[in-house]
């Protein structure tokens, strides 16, 4: 796949100039579009530092691990809609940024990654810092290339940002050898359309699958609009339609991790976020509905749960731009293939030329049942006395920082969940976490990447005092670039989401989820040149929190939260949406069976 010919449809070549392989790729970076480059360098890669070193155009950020370049690469990308680019060397340059790119290929994230190579007369050697990049990485790209013609370099790279950005987003690695970096040729500019005489995926839905989707929507007693992150994938007029589509209809809506703030959060249609961790309403309505649309989420395991169970009596619509996604997990009755945002317009066009009613009479009986599980208020949580509840040091955050221009990254485990839960998005792009890999140490790079894009925005990682340990070096790539990240760390000196589950699910034994020696938080910010500061009485929370704010520099706020605090509502792996647990208020033992769906 790395060695065939091209196929990009480019004409125009700059036959009179060679360039140097290395120049050859800025040159196509600098085309792209490309403002900002995360990596790190090696022996493989400095022919292309050294060009770097010679321009002004295209700003290198210098991270502290490999990893954390991929991962602030797609924070940027996920942050501006752009897509994200990242230089690491050879050999463990590019081992070190797999997980980055696993974590980018499961979220849908469009990341262009170049790997340095050991000269191609080397490869296959076993020679110093040699690994096969694209066998490595062909599981964990949408697609690689492994370039031995410093003539096709430029049309590669070209190319590499066209399969990252269309259809289904997602990672794709230029691997270069030193040689091909070195090399002369010429450069081949960016198509003049974006076209592909081989991939060239299917934006446009089919009218009749709209129509009878549409048609299907009409017809529902119980429907619910279940919408995920290739909405925000979309671009911001996919949520727009979205909020007319949902307005015309009077459907509730819920979403998933990845599709928070697609749909504003103070909508009363919202239902809150589903799944494992989602709203009692959101999962019981999903339950009981009996039409399901589906818009630009895949059936992942966290959501349907028990697929047994799923959803039982509803008939499905799925819209996805990715053909593979349909079926894959759960079968549907009504297929449509498109790019959300052209779906959304010619669902809400045809409801309208069709002069649809939703079925009033059942939709406010729907409707009130809804109501009668959010009455449940299953994220109810008791602050009381001087120990801080995790949730309230979220829902604190928020509400102090819901008027500013803010972007919240996360880590993963407890505090992404009350993270999800508890901080209400109003807007697509401003929430990023690592969902279907669940990628401890994603949100500290990832800020550094949003705040790189918005360097005025406030930019906060909600973090666990174990998940911040993961990449907690990439501290010294923002102080280096002055960049005013926060991290938050909800600090209960336990792998809180492993604990959980040792306690709901294994008797209790806490097997190596307690974190023996964690460090001073408050000195090792200073350490690195940060602000940090520490909060363990719920009377100072807001202080802290405004103190945070108003330091123009990265900081770390130690968080001490209650250390025995479970998330909740969850629905116990293996069990259907109506045997949630609620909470201890309704013994941890006893599963919730729906009671009420009889109703509707």
């Amino acid at each position: 796949m790395a060695e065939r010919a091209m196929t990009l449809d480019t004409t125009d070549t700059d036959s009179e100039q060679l360039y140097v392989g290395a120049r050859l790729v800025l040159k196509a970076l600098e085309e792209q579009g490309v403002e900002v480059v995360f990596g790190y360098p090696g022996g493989a890669v400095l022919p292309i530092y050294d060009e770097l070193f010679k321009q002004n155009k295209i700003r290198h950020v210098l991270v502290r691990h490999e990893q954390g370049a991929v991962h602030a690469a797609e924070g940027y990308a996920r942050s501006t809609g752009k897509v994200g680019c990242v230089l690491v060397t050879s050999g463990p340059g590019a081992t070190n940024a797999v997980t980055g790119l696993t974590d980018a290929l499961m979220d849908s994230i469009p990341i262009v990654c170049l790997t340095g190579q050991v000269p191609t007369h080397l490869i296959g050697n076993d020679a110093f810092q040699e690994a096969d990049t694209v066998g490595i990485t062909r599981p964990c790209t949408k697609h690689n290339y492994l370039v031995k013609d410093v003539n096709q370099l430029a049309q590669v790279v070209h190319e590499a940002f066209y399969v990252a950005r269309s259809g289904r987003p997602g990672p794709v690695v230029v691997d270069l050898p030193k040689d091909v970096a070195m090399a002369m040729g010429r450069y081949v500019t960016a198509p003049r359309r974006a076209q592909h005489k081989t991939y060239n995926p299917r934006t446009k839905p089919d009218p009749q699958a709209v129509a009878a989707a549409v048609k299907l929507m009409a017809s529902a007693k119980r429907p619910v609009f279940y919408t995920g992150g290739g909405i925000i994938n979309s671009g911001p007029r996919a949520s727009a339609l979205l909020r007319e589509l949902v307005n015309v209809t009077g459907f509730p809506i819920t979403s998933t991790l990845m599709g928070l703030g697609a749909f504003p959060a103070a909508d009363e249609k919202w239902l809150g976020m589903l799944g494992m961790h989602g709203t009692y309403e959101a999962n019981l309505a999903m339950h009981g509905c009996d039409v399901m649309i589906n818009i630009g989420a895949r059936f992942d395991d966290r959501i349907t749960g028990n697929l047994k169970f799923f959803a039982p009596e509803s008939k499905k619509i799925h819209v996805d731009i990715d053909a593979s996604s349909i079926n894959k997990n759960v079968i549907v009755d009504i297929p449509v293939i498109g790019d959300c945002a052209l779906v959304l317009e010619e669902m809400i066009a045809v409801w309208k030329k069709q002069r649809y009613q939703a079925d009033q009479k059942a939709l406010k009986t729907w409707w009130r049942q809804i109501e009668e599980w959010r009455g449940r208020d299953c994220l109810h949580y008791e602050q009381q006395g001087k120990i801080i509840k995790p949730q309230y040091a979220i829902q604190r955050l928020y509400e102090l920082t819901k008027k500013r221009e803010t972007y919240i990254t996360t880590e993963v485990g407890q505090h992404q969940m009350w993270a999800a839960q508890f901080y209400r998005f109003e807007q697509p792009n401003h929430w990023l976490t690592s969902g279907g890999l669940g990628t401890m140490g994603y949100g500290l790079p990832a800020a550094v990447g949003v705040q790189m894009a918005y360097p005025d925005a406030l930019v906060v990682d909600i973090a666990g005092e174990a998940s911040i340990m993961m990449n907690i070096q990439e501290l010294s790539t923002a102080v280096q670039y002055r960049l005013p990240v926060k991290v938050f760390i909800i600090n209960n000196k336990y792998m809180g989401m492993v604990r959980q589950w040792q306690e709901l699910l294994h008797g209790g034994r806490y097997s190596e989820s307690y974190s023996e020696t964690l460090p001073d938080f408050v000195k090792l910010a200073e350490a690195f040149g940060c602000v940090g500061m520490r909060c363990d009485d719920a009377a100072k929370m807001d202080d802290t929190i405004k103190e945070m704010i108003s330091i123009k520099r990265p900081v770390i706020v130690d968080v001490v939260v209650d250390q025995k605090e479970n998330c909740f509502p969850m629905i116990p792996s293996g069990k259907a949406h109506n045997e949630m647990i609620l909470g201890a208020q309704e013994k941890a033992e006893k599963a919730i069976t729906g009671e009420g769906l009889a109703l509707v």
